[in-house]
């Protein structure tokens, strides 16, 4: 059974920061509230950072704070209220940057594969924040210093389009669009196999690996209800090209949940078979990207076709 979360909304002002709340369940009892949070948080951290934040005060059991051994009960709300992350070297960095569209509300980039989005452990630079900084000189404060603008996230190795926010009214008319799962994702990939059916969908919940808590799996135990439908567009035997349509947003859903089914992405370091390819990462692409516009409320729609070496791996496949 999942953990209830309940994210409340970013607040803007200095005094009030974003609130993660969760109800713990009676399968959870008894575990250590720094093991709780490390494992149910929906983004990479260490146990000590958790540690680092109950020590600071910063999460409370039933609105008190607690030591990092505390042991849940059936029915405690936990709520970290996350210090703002100090930054003292995210500069502006003059990165080239594919606009797909404009305003001064959104910004959409086609962002190549191997750039991540937002700094963090190992990519303190070189990042689509980074570029961003230098390009624009505003930037919604709702996900603090460290992610300006940042709605969503596409992996490093994944190509394709992304929106940004230029103000915070954007970033929130965005932020709901995303999850009342109305704003349209479809994603072009290259897997592994040859799939039994032209249409499909994968409806299975996704969380964190127990084995490797970087990465994440189909599972039952503290998972979110995860959707990706997919069409065939091609076949080459041993392999196929598909187009995929997220119906919700997930860490790595499309990478976990084809590997699930039996057809790891090609290329795939971590979730399919990297070996043998002349892709540097996963055979997956964001092609298009919609939505409402926040100012105009006139639906928006973008597409970009596959990158060169995507390209180049589907003219072996289709040349042998």
């Amino acid at each position: 059974m999942s953990k209830d979360v309940n994210h409340q909304a970013a607040s803007t002002s200095e005094e009030e920061r974003d609130v993660t709340e969760w109800t713990v369940s009676a399968e959870n009892a008894r575990e250590r509230i720094d093991k709780y949070i490390t494992e149910s948080w929906e983004e990479d951290i260490s146990r000590s950072q958790v540690q680092l934040w109950i020590s600071g005060g910063h999460v409370t059991v039933n609105g008190a704070p607690v030591k990092a051994n505390y042991k849940l009960s059936e029915g405690d709300i936990v709520s970290i209220v996350v210090p703002e992350a100090e930054v003292t070297d995210l500069i502006p960095e003059n990165i080239p940057l594919e606009v797909v569209y404009e305003d001064s509300d959104v910004i959409v980039i086609n962002k190549p594969r191997g750039m991540v989005v937002h700094p963090a452990a190992g990519h303190p630079s070189g990042t689509l924040v980074n570029a961003l900084m230098y390009h624009c000189k505003d930037l919604s404060g709702i996900n603090g210093e460290i992610r300006p603008g940042i709605v969503h996230r596409i992996d490093k190795d994944t190509s394709g389009l992304i929106m940004v926010a230029k103000n915070d009214a954007s970033h929130a008319s965005l932020a709901a669009q995303l999850k009342e799962h109305s704003v349209t994702r479809r994603y072009i990939a290259v897997v592994h196999g040859n799939l039994s059916h032209d249409k499909g969908t994968v409806d299975a919940p996704i969380g964190r690996d127990p084995h490797d808590r970087k990465l994440y799996t189909v599972t039952e135990k503290n998972s979110k209800k995860s959707v990706t439908h997919f069409t065939v567009l091609e076949r080459f035997g041993d392999c196929t090209l598909l187009e995929l349509q997220l119906e919700t947003g997930r860490t790595h859903q499309i990478r976990v949940h084809m590997k699930f089914i039996g057809h790891p992405l090609v290329g795939d370091p971590i979730y399919g078979r990297s070996k043998g390819t002349a892709m540097n990462g996963q055979a997956l692409h964001a092609a298009v990207l919609g939505f409402i516009h926040p100012t105009t409320g006139e639906y928006k729609e973008f597409s970009r076709p596959i990158p060169e070496d995507m390209e180049d791996v589907l003219f072996t496949l289709r040349s042998r």
